[in-house]
């Protein structure tokens, strides 16, 4: 059992039973999907359950769900310091970024803004609707968003008048950079712009006040640093823009009345919500995000994330043959590097075959990320610095075969 105060070593090895995913290798890569809590998988288990024996048809059960849904919204907004009126459910970040960006009122002419490092989940949306409507896109190359004055100067310079929306991640998922999002958010205001942000790699891995951030969409995914299940995400919609926000995809749940002569959306983000839902998923959501925030505790979250990656990427940048493409002093919980003559498919085959590794490529940098959980432990970080360092003292060619253990009646002999 999981409880916020017990001492760090105790706390963490419940954590750890509590995802018994960490135990099926060294997992690195909550940035592109998170362990699942025993707990949320429970809940989810259950109503499928319950599903199957006692059907999905009863209005009953769908008056139920509407509950579970708000138990989502109240969730996720609790892990990012919002209103529960504020937050919309959708499917994934991609979709809360569409939803997002489809709600602003483009013409021929007008300019959108982003950068050269964005996911294709918040640069495709971004490219469809500048090609629809005429608009302008311009994406600017911030590095690898470690210089903030830097990043500041280039976005001051692309987001001229005209310019009706700013588009960009709070947390690179290429270098794992974080950029000064209340900065660029106060530059893009006084500009007239709006500002969308892909929360992917920051929600549940560092701390989150979309409040204090002064954006006006932020998109947040339910199955990374949330550790919910696939099919889950959130788009949390300022109140000062609700009103002008237009809708692009709209159903039965957008609707507080809709007939063939009414139509009138919710006076709440709900307006914004997908139009239907896996309801285990949605369970699993508010379970996950419950678990994060009442159980293990947010802030030991965030703080130990930071410390293990921190971690990470000192040990990593001490190697020979080591390039840390992560900005040490503006990085989150992403490790991202290269090692000299090395591809990086091939430096993530040996990375698994030594260590039982999890983690991914990012193939525009022909780099190695790693994404450093609360979860993970210095024994995992120091078993992965060695395996790196032995393969960055060796070529592709040179480096001594994995060992292999014989098993009784399968050799030649």
């Amino acid at each position: 059992m999981v409880v916020p105060f017990l001492p760090d070593a105790e706390k963490l090895a419940a954590v750890r039973d509590a995802l018994p995913a960490v135990s099926a290798g060294i997992y690195l890569n909550t940035g592109s999907v998170g362990p699942l809590p025993a707990e949320t998988a429970a809940a989810m288990a259950e109503l499928t359950d319950y599903e199957l024996r006692l059907g999905r048809a009863h209005v009953d059960y769908f008056e139920a769900f509407l509950e579970r849904l708000a138990e989502a919204r109240g969730a996720v907004a609790a892990v990012i310091g919002a209103d529960v009126d504020s937050v919309a459910i959708s499917h994934s970040t991609s979709q809360a970024m569409n939803l997002a960006v489809w709600s602003v009122d483009l013409r021929p002419g007008d300019r959108i803004v982003t950068t050269t490092a964005e996911h294709p989940g918040a640069l495709g949306p971004v490219m469809v609707a500048a090609g629809r409507f005429g608009a302008e896109m311009v994406a600017v190359d911030v590095g690898d968003g470690g210089d903030d004055e830097t990043t500041l100067q280039a976005l001051e310079a692309a987001i001229v008048p005209g310019t009706r929306l700013v588009a960009l991640s709070h947390v690179l998922y290429t270098t794992g950079g974080r950029l000064p999002i209340a900065k660029i958010a106060e530059l893009a205001h006084a500009r007239g712009a709006l500002v969308a942000v892909d929360g992917a790699q920051a929600v549940g891995a560092i701390p989150v006040s979309v409040v204090d951030l002064g954006v006006d969409f932020y998109a947040v995914p339910g199955q990374k640093w949330l550790l919910g299940p696939e099919g889950t995400a959130a788009l949390w919609v300022s109140p000062a823009v609700l009103e002008r926000a237009e809708q692009s995809v709209v159903g039965w749940f957008n609707f507080e009345r809709i007939s063939e002569t009414e139509v009138v959306p919710w006076p709440d983000a709900r307006r914004f919500d997908d139009t239907n839902f896996y309801k285990p998923a949605v369970v699993g959501l508010a379970r996950s995000c419950g678990w994060l925030s009442m159980y293990v505790g947010l802030p030991w979250i965030h703080e130990r994330g930071q410390a293990m990656a921190a971690l990470a990427a000192e040990r990593l940048s001490a190697i020979a043959g080591v390039e840390l493409l992560t900005p040490r002093d503006r990085m989150a919980t992403l490790v991202t590097f290269r090692i000299a003559g090395w591809d990086s498919e091939s430096i993530l085959a040996e990375l698994a075959s030594r260590t039982f590794a999890i983690a991914r490529t990012i193939p525009a940098l022909d780099a190695v990320r790693l994404s450093v959980g609360f979860f993970t432990t210095e024994a995992e970080i120091e078993r992965v610095a060695a395996a790196i360092e032995l393969i960055a003292s060796h070529t592709p060619a040179s480096l001594p075969p994995r060992t292999r253990l014989t098993i009784l009646g399968q050799g030649d002999g």
